[in-house]
């Protein structure tokens, strides 16, 4: 069976060169690639099956995802995501969707970069940069993305005692639920950041999935609780090659392999 990347964006906008950013017209010339290549976008749960066992895939296949939450995702990525029908999960920061929902206001005429998108949110102004829970709606009412959590407030759960990481991962969950209104058993964690605590307190607060930075491909058998992804670089060949080496069932392993050296 082919091995599955699990991709890895944050913003999607028009700032070349910022950090963890891909500009609209790589972002779409991705996805037209995965369109026309015939790839399928798997969801979160399909991901599942196919760790369990229970989903057997002759085609290859991919999962988007996307941290942190930001309002370019539904600018920019919404809009391709529906041209060709593809599938995403988008890991939002409970807190700061509910502090970009206080305030309505019309779109933004300019994005933000990244740092500037950050200070904004220390401002208490993340309705500039984040998305709120109506957007998030409609974009879930699509029936293309689906939102699982990134936390409550962003911190490092490597660093935090059990009662911070109950109350992080716990609470996130709930107030997904609730404003969704469907279960939240998927989690991925802050820059990257997690110990045997962590993952300790988020199986007892019921996620089933735990998606990781660290780099890899996810196959039938893969850990659930330590799921690999692959961040995505802002360039259209660079994007074609490693779709092809990372989703070929004899070139990946030899790959990832050689990049561990």
């Amino acid at each position: 069976m082919r091995p599955v990347p699990v991709l890895m964006y944050h913003h999607v906008s028009p700032h070349k060169g910022d950090i963890v950013t891909v500009t609209p017209e790589v972002f779409e010339d991705q996805m037209s690639h995965l369109s026309q290549s015939g790839y399928k976008t798997l969801t979160a749960e399909e991901l599942l099956s196919l760790m369990k066992g229970e989903l057997t895939l002759r085609q290859k296949a991919v999962v988007i995802t996307f941290d942190d939450g930001w309002l370019d995702n539904y600018l920019y990525a919404f809009p391709v995501l529906k041209k060709y029908r593809l599938n995403a999960a988008i890991f939002i920061i409970t807190n700061r969707i509910e502090m970009a929902s206080e305030e309505m206001t019309s779109l933004p005429d300019r994005i933000p970069t990244h740092n500037e998108s950050k200070a904004l949110i220390e401002k208490g102004e993340a309705y500039k940069v984040a998305l709120n829970w109506e957007l998030i709606g409609e974009m879930a009412g699509s029936g293309l993305v689906e939102f699982y959590s990134h936390t409550k407030s962003h911190r490092k759960c490597d660093t935090l005692s059990e009662n911070e990481l109950i109350e992080e991962l716990g609470q996130s969950k709930q107030i997904m639920e609730k404003k969704l209104g469907r279960p939240c058993p998927y989690l991925c964690w802050p820059y990257g950041k997690y110990n045997q605590l962590a993952v300790s307190i988020a199986k007892e607060v019921g996620y089933r999935v735990l998606f990781t930075t660290d780099h890899g491909v996810v196959k039938a058998g893969s850990d659930p609780f330590a799921i690999k992804r692959i961040v995505v670089k802002d360039k259209s060949e660079w994007f074609r090659k490693r779709m092809f080496v990372y989703t070929n069932p004899v070139l990946s392993p030899l790959y990832l392999a050689l990049k561990k050296k």
